[in-house]
């Protein structure tokens, strides 16, 4: 990691300080206003970290030159040098936080995002097992104090999922989720196996950031709407009414169906908060795609038909191959209280690697 210089953080707290001159003289209104409230949010923690750096900086230079000067006294310099050891060991912690801080912004990580989950390969299994990371996250959310809502759902023959789409919203949700898509995969015995043996199955897990209105336009020609009769388990009609939705992407293709709420209108509601994640996730990937290919991040690029972790319930333990990291605690992890961990180490590769390319 290259050192900030001392000139680019004067300039970051100069510029912090002129944006807070700005946002006090009361002359911003309307969009200017919140354009930049939203910048005097970024610009705030880095312009702390900044100052930060500086501080300790300022104290390391005044400790050096005191544990230098022979007309001090010993016993003195020696309080100085040892004083100097734990403040380089700060530095070197907060100058990295400055570092992470600079690093280019995902817009994306701010926003809510919907949580889609399907069985994959394996049956029955691969319905249990949908079912299983469902929980997983619905936990590890309400431990995050955020807010999850089931929009569609497709239960499995003997429990589980075959399908699972919800809406999770609060702080950060994005950013701590994004690496979570991918094909899960699981071994373990499953309760229908008479002979022991042990099976492998998946579920395929996509995390779309849930962008607002503004982010997304859709237009009624832009659309094609289809409505038609909900119908549940052998065809059989969940109601006599046309509440059921199907939307019609025209130019991309994409088709979003909904028909878990009696109401046609809730059910278009929810089609279109589909429909629009997913338009948002494919101006994404086409945005970040020259970057992807030219850094291929050590977590990989997140798309859905590449293998990201394996549960093996017989060893008790949880492997991300993107990071080759490995925790024996697996039930923790199904709990939702244990996936912090891998999901910080997640982020934490994902921030070394950015900073290594910055580096370079």
């Amino acid at each position: 990691m290259s050192r900030i210089s001392d000139q680019h953080i004067e300039q970051i707290e100069s510029n912090f300080r002129e944006l807070e001159a700005r946002m006090a003289s009361g002359t911003l209104e309307g969009d200017e206003f919140v354009s930049a409230s939203r910048e005097y949010a970024q610009l705030e923690a880095v312009a702390k970290q900044s100052a930060n750096v500086r501080r300790l900086r300022a104290e390391i230079n005044s400790l050096d030159e005191m544990s230098r000067d022979k007309e001090i006294d010993a016993e003195i310099r020696d309080l100085a040098v040892e004083e100097l050891q734990d403040l380089s060991a700060e530095l070197s912690a907060a100058e990295h936080a400055l570092a992470v801080a600079l690093l280019p912004k995902d817009l994306a990580d701010t926003k809510p995002a919907i949580l889609e989950i399907r069985a994959g390969t394996g049956g029955d299994e691969a319905g249990l097992f949908a079912g299983n990371l469902f929980r997983m996250y619905q936990r590890y959310a309400e431990l995050q104090g955020w807010k999850v809502e089931i929009m569609s759902f497709s239960s499995a023959d003997i429990g589980g999922y075959k399908e699972v789409i919800a809406s999770i919203k609060g702080v950060g949700v994005f950013a701590k989720f994004k690496f979570e898509s991918g094909v899960h995969r699981v071994q373990r015995v499953p309760e229908t196996e008479s002979g022991g043996r042990i099976h492998t199955s998946a579920a395929t897990v996509a995390v779309l950031p849930e962008p607002e209105d503004v982010d997304i336009q859709i237009h009624d020609n832009d659309i094609r709407i289809d409505v038609f009769r909900a119908s549940g388990a052998g065809g059989q009609h969940v109601n006599t009414t046309d509440s059921a939705v199907r939307i019609t992407h025209l130019e991309s293709g994409l088709v979003v169906s909904q028909q878990d709420e009696k109401s046609q209108h809730k059910n278009k509601d929810r089609a279109m908060k589909i429909l629009r994640a997913r338009l948002f996730e494919l101006e994404r990937a086409k945005v970040n795609a020259k970057e992807a290919d030219a850094r291929k991040s050590m977590v990989g690029s997140g798309d859905r038909s590449e293998r990201i972790r394996t549960y093996n319930f017989p060893q008790g333990r949880v492997t991300d191959h993107r990071i080759n990291l490995t925790l024996h605690k697996l039930p923790e992890i199904m709990q939702g209280d244990g996936l912090s961990e891998l999901i910080d180490a997640l982020i934490s590769e994902d921030e070394a690697s950015r900073l290594a390319t910055l580096s370079a």
